[in-house]
């Protein structure tokens, strides 16, 4: 582990934004900048996006929904919504996925900083000012990522989301 470079503060809008398709990811601390302790993203989303069904064996994920209502599908267990203050917590090697029920979504996501850096490995720098980039990730960047980080697809959604 390395040691803290320095303290900082970001104030609003001031971290590194990153994009994959609609949701956007504001990398608020990574590995190098908290000794290689965690990761700290927060998201926001539209009403539909979704993440399938996967694992990853080495890197847990916590979610701390803000804004909006998600529904989380974890291991063989039917699907339970959060809204505003819910937590949710996915041990490393849990099957799960979700999927953004409201119009929007916001929520921080709390995770190793090898799982942090997958994020940025599957998200594209912002355009000018913060906004979205006027291309999409590419399918097989995305793939590279998967298999360099240890992710596994388990299917769709149960519900076919």
């Amino acid at each position: 582990m390395s040691a803290v470079q320095s303290a900082y503060l970001y104030r609003q809008g001031e971290a590194e934004v990153r994009w994959m398709g609609e949701t956007s990811t504001s990398f608020l601390a990574m590995g190098d900048q908290t000794t290689g302790v965690f990761a700290l993203v927060d998201e926001r989303a539209h009403h539909g996006e979704s993440v399938p069904l996967h694992r990853h064996v080495d890197d847990m994920e916590s979610f701390y929904v803000l804004d909006g209502e998600i529904t989380f599908f974890i291991g063989d267990e039917p699907g339970a919504t959060a809204g505003a203050g819910d937590f949710v917590h996915v041990p490393g090697g849990t099957v799960h996925g979700f999927r953004v029920e409201s119009a929007t979504a916001r929520y921080l996501i709390l995770t190793t900083p090898r799982h942090g850096e997958f994020y940025k490995a599957i998200t594209l720098p912002s355009g000018p000012g913060g906004l979205k980039p006027g291309t999409s990730i590419d399918g097989a960047q995305i793939g590279k990522a998967v298999d360099e980080y240890g992710i596994e697809y388990v299917g769709p959604l149960p519900d076919g989301g």
